[in-house]
């Protein structure tokens, strides 16, 4: 007989069937809602899963300074279906000029709760991103004084480092001697990908930590390429080796508090995705947790689930933990090919495939 699992009734033998699953309601820790249509199609998606997420600023414009995030906030709120409940926690898009001052607003507002490092050129619309670093430092000072978070996207972006080695150089190159100039700036290093990444996370000194995705967490780089070139699987970073994907797994189901969940959700239309310069981005908000279930299931670490989801990003970002819970059950289901938006489509991640866990 199938059993309930909940953390404060961890199963003692992993070995029996868990066939319900009830959390504390999770969070997201690194999403893309976009804007306008897009926003309006895919925020329920998160809403019903989630109970907050830090929203990603890189719209077009990006959102630079505390007024335009708190402008986006209220797009975000408006968006809401009636009924739903969910809280955008807001964060600035970090440029060379980013001044000291903004930062001490963004931190006074108390609704700005993080800065992201965008490296020129790394990633979707990340061309006004950080060009030198040390042009922060004022800013990143401030970031430290205050203790606003600093959010990483660790690539380097150097034409001569293969795509697959980026992560790894932005730690030795960057990411390292950071932490050495500012030991109390508090980083999340997101969506990391890589062996490297997650020993450097799991060894360092100081208050750093890590997200780490769904698709990172199910897929190597041989997903993309599967009988011909897959599209929806293309992300940045992009997928790695098996042995990165089983690094990240460990580090996931470990009971580590530095590691916790960030999808990553990107939404691209379909037709932006299946192009002949195709947008980076996996849209996982529609089955997110049933995603990160199969994930631990596999691993037989479903009792780490809730601490990895639910309790570990709040207590890095120093927020109450939610309370309201989620319940996922173990039944088949398949995941749609694709999910209308206004004359297009949005492809999910594993479109067509069948997943053993369903949030109910």
């Amino acid at each position: 007989m199938g059993r309930t699992c909940n953390r404060f009734n961890p199963p003692t033998n992993m070995s029996t069937t868990i066939d319900t699953l009830i959390i504390t309601r999770p969070d997201d820790w690194h999403l893309h809602l976009r804007d306008n249509a897009i926003l309006a199609s895919v925020l329920p998606h998160t809403a019903k899963q989630f109970g907050r997420a830090i929203v990603m600023p890189n719209l077009n414009p990006p959102v630079t300074t505390t007024a335009q995030a708190l402008a986006y906030r209220k797009r975000i709120l408006a968006a809401l279906p009636a009924g739903m409940k969910f809280e955008p926690l807001m964060t600035l898009y970090l440029t060379d000029n980013t001044q000291p001052d903004e930062i001490r607003r963004a931190k006074e507002s108390g609704l700005v709760h993080a800065v992201k490092l965008y490296p020129a050129g790394a990633t979707t619309n990340s061309d006004a991103g950080v060009t030198n670093l040390r042009l922060c430092y004022p800013a990143l000072e401030m970031m430290q004084q205050c203790g606003l978070p600093l959010l990483v996207h660790g690539e380097v972006t150097d034409p001569t480092v293969d795509v697959f080695d980026r992560e790894a150089v932005f730690i030795e190159r960057v990411l390292h001697p950071l932490r050495t100039d500012m030991p109390e700036l508090k980083v999340v290093f997101e969506h990391i990908t890589t062996t490297q990444a997650a020993e450097y996370v799991r060894t360092a000194n100081g208050p750093i930590a890590a997200t780490i995705t769904a698709h990172h967490l199910l897929h190597n780089r041989n997903a993309i390429f599967k009988g011909g070139i897959r599209p929806h699987y293309y992300c940045l970073p992009v997928l790695k080796r098996e042995t990165h994907r089983q690094a990240l797994v460990q580090a996931a189901t470990s009971g580590n508090p530095r590691f916790f969940l960030g999808t990553d959700s990107a939404p691209h239309t379909k037709s932006a995705k299946e192009n002949a310069c195709g947008c980076a981005g996996c849209y996982t908000a529609l089955h997110a947790m049933e995603l990160y279930a199969q994930v631990f299931d596999q691993a037989g670490a479903l009792d780490k689930l809730e601490n990895f989801a639910s309790i570990f990003g709040p207590k890095f970002y120093q927020l109450p933990v939610n309370t309201g819970k989620l319940t996922l059950q173990r039944m088949s289901w398949t995941v749609p090919q694709q999910l209308p938006l206004t004359n297009d489509a949005i492809v999910p991640l594993n479109a067509g495939e069948v997943l053993d866990w369903k949030v109910v």
